[in-house]
């Protein structure tokens, strides 16, 4: 069996914590991983293969996230990875995931963000659904529901049988489907036969079927399979729900009682984080949040210190460039506030302060028109490409370990406590050639300090 981890999806009801840069399922929100590494960390115990599909904007935090877990994994872990240059839904990613593998392989889709607590429970559905897929019978599991939502789509099952599908109710609804007991939330989990899936696409949805296998045959079928751009562009964007499975009438699903939550929204991390004594739900990473004679809040912070008093029912998500104070049953109305930054210009929704390369990272700390302070950390034996910039000079002031700067042809080292100065329209590189991380200050001094002022002449990562 092989596990097709679904990576797409901006999370925008998570807004400031979720960016398009760095959405929701690569943050960490309720536990000490992210979404997306305990994904495959809850997977790892149920098979050793992985197939990530995720946008190519996100391989490299994917892979640093997969790095900084792989003590956990088995020895033998075996990770693929097919990047979408753009995300074209559900039906395309799993249709292009199916003609990878081998025909006769077990699928096992799982998205990257949700969260699922119940382990013992999650292992025997995963059991199930893996014996009707071996049956021939392409399986949904289909989440036992324990109150009415209305952010979720309905599955209508008698025993193990999938009888129609619902999209999201209204609350009068959804509490009907909940009383009736005949409703189940639809996870976005799937389990199949490849061969079985592409057969089902071929009858019901041709008009995908065919423009992506061509996007697929035409791509780089290595260890990372790059779709192109024009031709994952060709392909219908549809849910795989719509495209295939509302279709199908052998449709088996495995109703699961598995802790399960989509954590689409602020409310539904309140839900599944601990509570103090006053009902209230705090996560932070330096410094804790006081909260005086408030109760039923949720409070996320990064390191600013955030003070709450006398207050009820709040959402407070504190991030170094944006901070969300929104009443915690309103939650979902956060991606109309997305819509309104995104009419004004802003680039908070798109842009994370954190920015991750194929070597390391940079945290913008503070910019202005003319000048720019980063955070830049190079991971050990990387280098970044041999390049230079036409309107700004740069400083570098090194923090810990030992940098390896060329700058023209003259190559030096630059320790703790040293800087050096680039001037613009001068080629150089830094390089970590020790054994840990190199972190150091970037200033940036010019007219024009946008990522795009660059020339790079060799990369190791064969970038443009």
């Amino acid at each position: 069996m092989i596990n097709v981890i679904l990576c797409g999806g901006n999370g925008t009801r998570l807004w400031p914590l979720s960016r398009t840069h760095m959405p929701k399922q690569f943050t960490q929100l309720v536990s000490e991983y992210s979404l997306f590494q305990d994904t495959v960390l809850r997977n790892s115990k149920l098979t050793s293969k992985f197939l990530i599909v995720c946008n190519e904007e996100h391989y490299f935090i994917a892979l640093d996230q997969i790095d900084e877990i792989k003590e956990l994994l088995p020895k033998n872990v075996e990770v693929e990875f097919i990047l979408e240059s753009v995300g074209r839904n559900t039906a395309a990613a799993i249709i292009i995931a199916s003609l990878h593998v081998q025909a006769n392989e077990i699928v096992f889709v799982t998205p990257s963000d949700h969260s699922i607590k119940n382990i013992k429970n999650y292992k025997k559905s995963v059991s199930k659904a893996v014996e009707f897929a071996q049956d021939e019978s392409i399986t949904l599991f289909g989440i036992v529901p324990t109150y009415a939502e209305t952010g979720y789509g309905y599955i209508k099952a008698k025993d193990e049988n999938v009888e129609a599908f619902y999209e999201k109710p209204t609350l009068e609804n959804a509490h009907k489907y909940v009383n009736s007991n005949k409703f189940l939330w639809n996870s976005g989990m799937f389990c199949f036969k490849a061969s079985t899936l592409l057969n089902s696409v071929r009858e019901f949805a041709l008009d995908i079927y065919e423009p992506a296998i061509y996007a697929y045959s035409s791509s780089k079928t290595k260890q990372v399979i790059r779709i192109n751009k024009e031709l994952m562009e060709d392909i219908p964007s549809l849910s795989i729900d719509v495209a295939v499975m509302e279709n199908c009438h052998d449709l088996k699903v495995v109703p699961s009682d598995l802790d399960w939550s989509d954590l689409g929204s602020f409310c539904s991390i309140y839900k599944a984080l601990d509570k103090d004594e006053n009902n209230n739900a705090v996560k932070y990473k330096e410094t804790k949040p006081l909260l005086i004679n408030s109760k039923d809040n949720l409070v996320i912070s990064n390191s600013k210190k955030v003070v709450l008093v006398e207050v009820e029912n709040l959402a407070v998500v504190d991030t170094p460039d944006a901070l969300l104070l929104i009443n915690k049953d309103k939650t979902q109305d956060v991606k109309d506030v997305v819509a309104q930054l995104v009419q004004e210009g802003s680039t908070l929704p798109i842009d994370n302060p954190l920015v991750h390369r194929p070597w390391g990272t940079y945290n913008v700390m503070e910019e202005k028109s003319n000048y720019k302070f980063k955070t830049i950390v190079v991971k050990p034996k990387k280098r970044l490409s041999l390049q230079k910039h036409f309107h700004r000079n740069e400083h570098w002031i090194v923090l810990s370990g030992t940098a390896t700067v060329t700058i023209g042809k003259e190559k030096k080292l630059v320790r703790a406590n040293e800087s050096v100065y680039i001037p613009m329209g001068k080629k150089h590189r830094l390089e970590n050639e020790g054994k840990i991380d190199l972190v150091l200050i970037e200033v940036q001094v010019g007219e024009y300090l946008e990522e795009d002022d660059i020339v790079r002449y060799e990369d190791d990562f064969k970038r443009d």
